[in-house]
């Protein structure tokens, strides 16, 4: 249960150096890109599926009609519970 406890942990630190990262790269004019299922609860940008508003409206982590702004080229290499970060939006 530790084990379990300390990957959550490391998930939700992850998620937010990512979004400080990904927010100082939009304050620079670095490109970034629609990165679906890698957001948390509530931390998304936009688009968490019908009956939402837009961002920060997701309900669950990792949720796969959910997008992330992340650097261009990283969305791919991003690692969730559920598999790997995707540029199209994922079927639940």
């Amino acid at each position: 249960m530790k084990t379990f406890a300390l990957a959550t942990a490391a998930l939700a630190l992850a998620s937010i150096v990512g979004t400080a990262q990904a927010d100082d790269m939009k304050a620079s004019g670095a490109t970034l890109e629609k990165c679906y299922g890698v957001a948390m609860a509530g931390k998304n940008d936009c688009k968490a599926g019908a009956g939402t508003t837009c961002a920060g409206s997701s309900k669950k982590d990792y949720d796969a009609m959910a997008w992330k702004n992340v650097p261009a080229g990283t969305c791919t290499s991003i690692k969730t519970p559920n598999g790997m970060g995707s540029l199209t939006p994922l079927k639940s």
